[in-house]
């Protein structure tokens, strides 16, 4: 929740959404967060794709102008397997996400909520190296996550079976 607040304040703060639709946001996103449904426990998602009153594009058009960072879609990337074995999801949806590799003390991390100062705090904090931050789409994060979710039930389901044999 504190990643969407602050998310939405920066959303308002950049004149990129206005204070009463960020309100009207916030409601169905208490709303989307009971409901359990990963897609919708995002104030941008909410925003831009149910609400309609920001583009994404126009988000990630403002990171590029304002914070210099480059733009990725990791739909066709294969990320290491140590960084996708070790990754907790429920961090990255909570967040919008993603580290997706790594060189050294260097993480390549893509965002679709880089705006929200708790984000690029937390993900400092638990990667303790140097970010090279992306920006992505919502639906980029949330089909990779959920791809990456598939793999680890159907790895866990192989490795039982394996044990049990």
């Amino acid at each position: 929740m504190r990643v969407n607040r602050l998310l939405g304040a920066a959303l308002v703060e950049h004149n990129l959404v206005k204070i009463e639709n960020l309100e009207a946001a916030n409601e169905r996103l208490l709303e989307a967060v009971t409901s359990g449904d990963h897609r919708r426990t995002s104030v941008l998602a909410i925003l831009a794709h149910e609400m309609k009153v920001v583009k994404e594009e126009d988000v990630l058009q403002h990171l590029v102008e304002t914070e210099g960072i480059g733009l990725v879609d990791l739909h066709n990337y294969e990320m290491p397997d140590e960084l996708r074995k070790s990754l907790d999801t429920a961090d990255c949806w909570a967040t919008w996400t993603l580290p997706f590799d790594q060189e050294e003390n260097f993480y390549f991390v893509a965002t679709a909520h880089l705006l929200s100062p708790a984000v690029r705090a937390h993900w400092q904090k638990k990667l303790g190296g140097q970010i090279l931050w992306y920006g992505t789409t919502l639906e980029v994060i949330a089909d990779t996550l959920e791809k990456i979710d598939t793999e680890k039930v159907q790895y866990a389901g192989l490795a039982q079976a394996a044990s049990a044999n």
